[in-house]
């Protein structure tokens, strides 16, 4: 089965491209994609650009065109959750359009014609990105240390699952991104993450029954300080998770 490896930013899959085996370049819709081989297993390496509609048609592209039989996301996000810290991992267990709002119509969040709020990743999948993401930080100490990424403060690093949620707009105060959690939480959301482009990729995969996973790294906690620690962070930090995890998940995949 072939996986495609999608990210927003370059820095978001760290030097995955450098280690692909027998590359071959493909162009379309705009967009570079890189078939080839990592850790044994047939791969597409991707980059969607930013925001959901980047995003929803660059897996199109991976589903249509390409063929890819199941995506992964990897990435960072901004920390919503009580106790989701800087340097933490999120795998996303479900995903929602925070700015999804057809009211009065349809309830706010829910997604006209599919009578939900919230897309379900792949459990099996989803699973062994857990798995790889607990086993890198082990691996790599299991601590987040500022000294080396410019931000934020010691502490053990942790894998958490659960909810992360997506718009087109970077949550940059702690006045939006409380009165985000509050709202979510109202609603019986508990969120943990926030970025912009994972829903629209999990609604791409529903509709063509494609297994989806996604892996956020925390940048920042999405408050006032969000812009000046997310380009230090997604370069010095993120970048090297995503190639320890997303190795160890290829490695899982090929037994």
């Amino acid at each position: 089965m072939t996986t495609a490896i999608l990210s927003a930013l370059p820095e978001e899959q760290g030097s995955l491209m450098n280690a692909l085996r027998a590359p071959e370049r493909i162009t379309h819709a705009g967009r570079t994609f890189w078939r080839g081989h990592l850790q044994g297993q047939p791969v597409v390496l991707a980059l969607s650009g930013i925001g959901k509609v980047a995003a929803a048609t660059t897996a199109t592209v991976l589903a249509d065109r390409l063929g890819v039989e199941r995506i992964v996301f990897t990435g960072v996000a901004g920390g919503l959750g009580e106790g989701v810290q800087v340097g933490d991992v999120v795998v996303a267990g479900d995903f929602l359009q925070h700015d999804m709002d057809a009211s009065p119509i349809f309830p706010r969040w829910e997604l006209p014609g599919y009578g939900r709020a919230r897309m379900s990743c792949d459990a099996a999948l989803s699973a062994m990105l857990f798995e790889a993401a607990n086993d890198y930080l082990v691996m790599d100490g299991g601590g987040f240390y500022p000294e080396n990424s410019g931000v934020g403060h010691s502490h053990a690093a942790r894998v958490h699952q659960g909810l992360i949620v997506s718009g087109d707009r970077f949550v940059s105060t702690s006045a939006e991104s409380g009165a985000l959690r509050q709202a979510l939480a109202a609603a019986g959301h508990a969120v943990l993450a926030v970025e912009m482009e994972g829903a629209a990729v999990a609604q791409v995969c529903h509709d063509y029954g494609l297994p989806f996973a996604a892996v956020r790294t925390i940048s920042d906690r999405a408050d006032d300080s969000a812009h000046v620690d997310f380009p230090h962070f997604v370069t010095h930090v993120a970048s090297r998770y995503a190639d320890g995890i997303v190795h160890g998940l290829l490695k899982a995949l090929s037994k």
